[in-house]
């Protein structure tokens, strides 16, 4: 019955929305069940509500802390909202440790401000929403659909043994209707995963820079992309998890794995890094989705006697193109194009658009012109969107 709570929450919402918020704090919440929290002890931003780590859940208020013995306040050390925040000490997609807001059916977009933190993931519904924000007062948002009443989320672990904590936290109803707009999921590694700040990172992956060649009014883009990342990890980590949860037909997987697969410490060998993308490619397919094969781009340094790049037999980029065959997927051998673009350029340029002293990681630019090869060669073969 949540989601009579989550009702009643609501319409005792519109009645608070014009008088002072608990302790002189502005509500946080509109007449449209919109809601903003400033997480800690410290003073509270204008326009938001405080939530302390000992703010229990409470059905008439409709939002708290599930088990706020599990929770502290602690500083951090950005300005506004980012001042102060909470750490969540008990983590994990599972765990019930969770901060609770009661909304009514329907599609929402949440954004999110870490506090400090060296790696931190967002998990809600029981799965991981946003992958992997580095930094102090990092920022990221993802839509979610809320089907039960309630929206269950915690910060949990990006890297066993740092901090988990969350400065603040705006939810907006997008519709009624509780289906995510058409979404390209990404999976990858360190060369196609978020870095944060999205906009201004000097490194960056070309999943973090596909939407500037994506066609944000038919899709919203999910990068799921980790670094050190293996076929293997992605498929049992929780990460397919999250994509098969709510991909649906007329979304797109874009999946590209191998660089890290190919190291020995891994213990994975080519057969089983096949094997494991192929579980992946027929989960999705299962779901009505169409999945999409990328190759890695090469070195930076992949350059021959006469100047050309070339990296094509580079990280089971054979058993990729067999894969698509295989299961009649659509490939961007971004292997082979990135190659003709970086001869195109020459050598040095190509340098340029790696991260100083790293020969494999794009730095901004780079990861840019590669999410433009990926684009260009998806809207070439027919994908809309692009």
């Amino acid at each position: 019955m949540k989601w009579i709570k989550g009702m009643t929450s609501m319409l005792l919402v519109a009645l608070l929305c014009s008088t002072p918020g608990l302790n002189g704090t502005t509500p946080a919440y509109g007449a449209a069940g919109d809601y903003k929290f400033d997480f800690g002890a410290g003073p509270v931003e204008s326009g938001y509500s405080g939530v302390s780590a000992s703010l229990r859940y409470d059905a008439t208020r409709g939002y708290g802390f599930r088990t706020p013995e599990n929770v502290r306040n602690v500083g951090a050390s950005g300005t506004g909202v980012a001042s102060d925040a909470v750490r969540f000490l008990t983590t994990g997609t599972k765990s019930e440790n969770t901060f609770d807001v009661d909304l009514a059916p329907g599609l929402y977009e949440v954004s999110v401000t870490l506090g400090n933190t060296t790696r931190a993931s967002v998990a809600a519904e029981g799965v991981y929403q946003v992958i992997n924000m580095t930094g102090d007062g990092a920022k990221d948002r993802f839509q979610i659909p809320v089907t039960d009443g309630q929206l269950n989320l915690l910060i949990t672990e990006g890297k066993e043994g740092t901090s988990f904590a969350i400065s603040a936290l705006e939810i907006r109803r997008l519709s009624n209707n509780p289906v995510t707009n058409r979404t390209i999921y990404i999976g990858g590694d360190s060369t196609v995963c978020n870095y944060y700040p999205l906009d201004s990172s000097v490194q960056a992956g070309w999943g973090q820079l596909l939407p500037q060649f994506v066609n944000t009014n038919t899709f919203q883009v999910r990068n799921m992309a980790s670094g050190g990342q293996i076929a293997r990890g992605f498929h049992q980590d929780g990460q397919l998890e999250a994509i098969v949860k709510y991909i649906k037909p007329g979304d797109y997987f874009i999946l590209q794995l191998g660089i890290n697969d190919t190291n020995p410490k891994h213990n994975e060998s080519e057969a089983e890094f096949k094997d494991w993308m192929r579980d992946m490619i027929r989960q999705v397919k299962a779901k009505g989705a169409t999945v999409i094969l990328s190759t890695p781009q090469g070195r930076a340094t992949d350059f021959n006697a006469n100047n050309v790049h070339t990296a094509e037999n580079r990280w089971y980029r054979g058993s990729i193109l067999a894969l698509a065959q295989e299961e009649q997927t659509p490939l961007v051998d971004l292997n082979v194009l990135s190659s003709a673009y970086f001869t195109s350029i020459g050598p040095q340029a190509t340098l340029a658009l790696y991260m100083n002293g790293d020969t494999l990681h794009p730095n901004y630019t780079g990861a840019k012109e590669l999410a433009r090869l990926v684009a260009k060669d998806l809207k070439r073969q027919g994908l809309s969107g692009f």
